[in-house]
């Protein structure tokens, strides 16, 4: 027994002295300074982003040199270390930025991890700040959390600085968060670390990162009991929130996979999941046949603008894996590499060229992507559009 729990406590060192050592590693991750050579299998394996780059043809495949924009060393390093070894770090002052970086690379036992992190460590100074992140980085637990924390301090929390950055410069998430104070009751001023569940338990192996646990038998039942409305507006929010497991156990309970937004522009749920970058989420609704190319009833959209406009790389590979149309026109005639150039979205316009969108594609006003980059200045676009 000893002997087992010895090895149980080395192997995550021995693994975490493998990104150290370099050896067989084959591909090389830059983070502006930080240059980090790993294992392509561990990427893989633990990351459906990382893994859907190296299984195509692309030029990171080829060359085995990734860029990692948005990402700063120090983070790269945690995420990599996570990835070698399933230990989570215990630096307060990183748990923000990785959770954008692990949400980014779909490294949701890691995300869970820093949710946890965040809603133990919440102050009336940071609670602004974590509830935006939760809201912008869909992570319901710590929403929940630091909504009801700022609910028992309202005045304290909205004279703080934190408070006053995100109302300048994250406005749309300010709005939302002001909606869910307006509907959550106040609760004790200690914060509650969310609840465990399926999706928030670290994997006990590299099965457990491939292989979805199977619906749970009772909350399928359960389900079944609701109307078809019920369970198509279920759907809806557990997409947008990025809860493959509960659109799992939907789907298992006869929910429709093309069930729609009741108002505003009629999305589907693969929408959603797909302009938030829910890539567990979409991957699950794609393989329940959810409509790849379905449009919204306002601006003709397909789930592919949603993920190219909001910069969504891994949504937008695996909707090129799914066949999704790349060049389908929206109601201003614009496709999603249109909408990722007037955006700035540089990686998501990279997966659309390599899956051959066409560049020279004009809009209703006669406009190329080219066009659109120049005119918002969105120059790495612009480099990019004008290569052959």
């Amino acid at each position: 027994m000893a002997a087992g729990n010895e090895a149980q406590h080395s192997t995550p060192v021995y693994l975490g002295a493998l990104l150290d050592d370099g050896e067989g590693a084959t591909v090389t991750l830059v983070a502006g300074e930080t240059r980090l050579v790993v294992h392509r299998a561990v990427l893989v394996a633990g990351s459906p982003v990382f893994a859907a780059m190296f299984r195509h043809d692309t030029a990171e495949s080829r060359g085995g040199l990734v860029d990692v924009a948005d990402v700063d060393g120090p983070v790269l390093r945690e995420l990599l270390t996570y990835l070698y070894t399933l230990r989570a770090p215990q630096l307060a002052s990183l748990a923000p930025r990785l959770l954008v970086a692990a949400d980014k690379y779909g490294v949701a036992s890691l995300k869970a991890q820093c949710e946890q992190q965040l809603a133990a460590g919440l102050t009336v100074d940071n609670a602004a700040a974590t509830a935006v992140l939760a809201v912008r980085h869909c992570c319901p637990g710590l929403r929940q959390t630091a909504v009801s924390y700022i609910k028992g301090h309202t005045h304290r929390v909205m004279a703080t600085q934190g408070w006053a950055d995100a109302v300048r410069t994250q406005p749309e998430d300010v709005v939302e968060l002001g909606k869910m104070l307006a509907e959550t009751p106040p609760e004790s001023s200690t914060p509650a670390s969310p609840g465990p569940s399926a999706a928030t338990q670290p994997p006990s192996g590299a099965a457990a990162r491939h292989t979805p646990p199977p619906p749970d038998d009772a909350a399928v039942s359960r389900l079944r009991s609701l109307s078809q409305r019920e369970r198509g507006r279920r759907l809806i929010e557990a997409a947008r929130q990025g809860a493959a497991e509960q659109l799992r156990e939907l789907l298992a309970a006869g929910a429709d996979v093309g069930a729609r937004e009741e108002w505003g522009g009629r999305w589907t749920a693969l929408h959603l999941a797909a302009g938030r970058g829910h890539v567990a989420a979409a991957s699950c609704l794609v393989g329940a046949g959810a409509e790849v190319d379905a449009r919204t009833s306002r601006g003709q959209q397909t789930p592919l603008h949603w993920a190219a406009d909001s910069g969504r790389a891994g949504v937008v590979r695996l909707l090129v894996d799914a066949s999704a149309d790349l060049n389908a026109r929206d109601r201003r005639g614009q496709t999603p590499l249109h909408r990722a150039a007037e955006r700035g979205r540089a990686e998501a316009a990279a997966e659309l060229l390599l899956a051959g969108a066409d560049r020279g594609a004009r809009d209703e006003e006669g406009r190329t992507p080219l066009d659109l980059a120049r005119k918002y200045g969105k120059q790495q676009l612009v480099d990019m559009l004008r290569q052959r």
